[in-house]
């Protein structure tokens, strides 16, 4: 395992970190994949208030002689704070839930301008956070970002963070933060985590035919998540990636990229890659959304990134394929959740990280994932799977 140096305080986190939003269901095998991660050397997990089951789930395993191996970073829901008394009742249960007495790496969650902590030092949390990194409760302070490249600037100017967690790939090079933002906060000496390194799976599975071509061209033997991971690690700003790793398959490949790759290495080569696998990914993806479930639930039960998901893939996988998992997957559950039931209440683009026009997009999915074959072909579909 690859280690990059906390430049603040001399930690040495692992390059790849245990994102833990989405464990897998069955706990016994959360272990197995926790500690194996851990054996091999991942020592940076992620996890949040708000990740349902996700810091009981990582607390009690933990707990069984792995607290002191790693560093447990998570997170503050600013939009649950509505008076001082409500820092101590939520960080208090998170300590509960992760069966801790300190969290290494302490967030604000999802901040999106400098407003939402400026009310957050309104409601005195600067004066909360300086009593529990006395106490020793909190050992680094930072925050998570979703927003613009200005907004990012004004906030890490706005105090005295120890470290940022931003979202980061190869097509979002510009997007959000930014490579801008990276290497801002990198000049002001901070560790940068990264999350949505491969932008919720669309920068590995049933990308355009092309992009393949392009990869295997230039090294057969890399997976398009390789070459995403890569792209991150070549970056000496880059402190930690966050993987969400559901698998032993998932996460021994991610340990071995993780193990070999190497700041600076891209030549000119790679960096035209990269080029042209953009130009042909900005040319498919038509809403940028991550599946990051900010915006839900939706209080008709519209699931919208399963919704977004199948109308990209239509560009990708073709018509049909793609109206057949859209169907499968939204309408043949036993309570629906496809496009057409969306109320235009607008709940969902508050949350939204990526500013995506959530309304106006699942118009789009309905007209073009739920034309006039849409009953029958759900008819024909729910048939031949006997629902």
């Amino acid at each position: 395992m690859k280690y990059r140096e906390n430049p603040k305080n001399g930690d040495q986190l692992s390059l790849i970190g245990f994102g833990c939003m989405r464990f897998a269901k069955d706990e016994a095998e959360v272990e197995k994949e926790i500690r194996h991660a851990i054996e091999q050397g991942i020592n940076y997990f992620d996890t949040a208030y708000i990740y349902p089951g996700s810091e009981s789930t990582l607390g009690k395993i933990l707990a069984k002689g792995l607290r002191d191996k790693v560093k447990i970073a998570t997170k503050l829901p600013p939009y649950l704070v509505k008076k001082y008394e409500d820092f101590d009742k939520l960080f208090n249960e998170e300590l509960k839930r992760l069966q801790t007495d300190y969290i290494d790496y302490y967030l604000m969650h999802m901040l999106t301008e400098v407003s939402v902590w400026e009310r957050l030092v309104g409601l005195g949390i600067v004066d909360w956070i300086k009593e529990k990194k006395d106490k020793g409760q909190i050992r680094n302070i930072g925050f998570s970002y979703h927003g613009g490249k200005d907004e990012f600037v004004k906030i890490i100017d706005a105090h005295n963070w120890e470290f940022v967690m931003m979202q980061y790939n190869y097509l979002d090079e510009n997007n959000q933060a930014g490579k801008s933002g990276l290497q801002y906060a990198a000049s002001k000496g901070l560790p940068v985590m990264i999350m949505e390194p491969l932008r919720g799976g669309k920068l590995v599975s049933n990308l355009p035919k092309q992009v393949y071509q392009l990869m295997n061209k230039e090294n057969a033997d890399r997976s398009p998540a390789e070459w995403a991971f890569r792209w991150l690690y070549n970056q000496p700003e880059v402190t930690v990636v966050l993987s969400g790793m559901n698998s032993m398959e998932m996460l021994d490949e991610n340990i071995r990229i993780a193990s070999v790759a190497e700041p600076n290495e891209f030549g000119a080569n790679e960096y035209k890659l990269f080029e042209e696998v953009r130009e042909v990914l900005n040319n498919t993806i038509k809403v940028p959304c991550t599946a990051c479930n900010y915006c839900m639930p939706c209080p008709v039960g519209v699931d919208i990134p399963t919704c977004f998901s199948c109308y990209n893939d239509r560009e990708i996988e073709g018509k049909f394929a793609a109206i057949g998992k859209y169907i499968m997957q939204t309408s043949l559950k036993s309570t629906p959740s496809n496009a057409s039931l969306c109320i235009q209440c607008g709940k969902c683009e508050s949350h939204c990280p990526q500013k995506i026009e959530i309304r106006a997009e699942l118009k789009n999915v309905k007209k073009k994932m739920e034309g006039f074959y849409f009953k029958p072909a759900r008819v024909v579909i729910k048939k031949f799977m006997k629902l």
